[in-house]
């Protein structure tokens, strides 16, 4: 019988463990739509805000040996146009449909979670935990057990029917203790984790920061074993399903998250590099991973890292 890489998340059925992770392709239902036809089982939309917000001027991408070096800023057309977006996508699509939201205030994020859920996705993710606007936004509120408390019962509040899962940061004094206080104020899931640092890279033609911000998020393979390690201890602590980012490019990344006890695996950084078949092509590879060993659903092997 041949293997089944279908999980159901929070009651939905996915035809992927797969999901396109926030701030890749996430602007338009057309990129998001490529996403899913490529083998994706869910895309998440860029963080969007409530009202639109330019970022930081360009150059905001960096690509290095191992990974990229973003300072984009939070860009976006704002929670109206997104969500005209999100609803045409529901139209085109059967994939699930995940909202990243943020917000400069935790009142904020609850504003921008209602607006959210008027489209109806299947899911708000929520960005507490962008490492490259500090300097306007001060530190990331996935830094504070207090702010996480707030943001997130303001969120489920707001968020009505729609589940919500909260993406933290490993930029704080405990995961274990952050994953505890999501899941004690009413959070559906958690996300793990956001892009690290801020990290820089300097020209050393001109002597000078590359980036404009001088400073960006670090993703892609250079950070897996630290997102790996954090599904790890988050998915151990609390009974919550966890979403994991950070790094992953390969079927072995995936099959390890999995492992580590992930119910969904994001990609970003991979698809720059790789394109959209890094989808079909973890999708394959799990597959046939599972044949030789004659499995016949993932849930054969998630947590199987923590016996």
């Amino acid at each position: 019988m041949k293997p089944d890489i279908s999980v159901t998340f929070l009651t939905k059925k996915m035809s992927s463990p797969l999901v396109l992770a926030s701030g890749v392709l996430g602007l338009t239902a057309d990129s998001m739509k490529r996403v899913l036809d490529a083998g994706a089982g869910a895309v998440t939309t860029k963080s969007f805000s409530m009202e639109a917000r330019k970022g930081h001027p360009c150059p905001t991408i960096l690509p290095f040996e191992n990974g990229l070096l973003n300072a984009v800023g939070l860009s976006n057309p704002g929670a109206e146009e997104m969500n005209k977006e999100i609803s045409k996508l529901r139209n085109l699509s059967k994939g699930l449909i995940f909202a990243s939201i943020f917000g400069k205030t935790p009142e904020e994020f609850g504003r921008t979670a209602a607006l959210a859920a008027e489209s109806e996705p299947d899911l708000i993710e929520v960005n507490v935990s962008c490492p490259n606007v500090e300097s306007e936004f001060g530190t990331p509120f996935g830094a504070s057990f207090r702010d996480v408390e707030a943001i997130t019962k303001i969120v489920k509040h707001a968020a009505g029917a729609v589940p919500v899962s909260i993406k933290l940061t490993v930029h704080c004094q405990s995961l274990s203790k952050m994953a505890h206080v999501c899941e004690e104020s009413g959070a559906d899931a958690i996300t793990a984790i956001n892009t690290v640092g801020p990290g820089m890279l300097i020209d050393t033609g001109v002597m000078k920061p590359v980036l404009a911000n001088k400073v960006g998020g670090v993703s892609g393979p250079a950070i897996f074993p630290i997102a790996l390690k954090a599904v790890w201890e988050i998915a151990g602590t609390v009974k919550l399903p966890v979403i994991a980012t950070g790094g992953v490019t390969t079927t072995d990344d995936a099959l390890q998250m999995i492992m580590a006890g992930a119910s969904l695996v994001s990609i970003g950084s991979a698809v720059y590099y790789k394109d959209l078949d890094v989808f079909s092509n973890i999708n394959a590879g799990l597959l046939d991973w599972m044949t030789e060993r004659k499995m016949k659903n993932l849930q054969e092997i998630r947590g199987k890292a923590h016996e």
